[in-house]
């Protein structure tokens, strides 16, 4: 795990701390949702469908390089 991975978990994990002290239980869990989604939104993370739209366009490029390749 490289440091800034490393950072940022410990960030979540003393932000997470902070939320459970300062809060009833009953607020833990949107305490934590919101943490972790401010947390993922710095990750720079994409979708599931955005991934899943840029593989299918990929393995039309790559077939499309490999059918211009073969026409040489």
């Amino acid at each position: 795990m490289n440091m800034l991975n490393a950072k940022f978990f410990e960030e979540m994990s003393s932000k997470l701390n902070e939320a459970v002290a300062s809060g009833p239980a009953k607020d833990f869990e949107k305490n934590a949702r919101a943490l972790l989604a401010q947390g993922f939104s710095k990750l720079d993370l994409v979708s599931r469908e955005e991934y899943e739209v840029l593989a299918q366009r990929l393995e039309k490029l790559e077939a499309r390089i490999a059918a211009l390749e073969n026409n040489k």
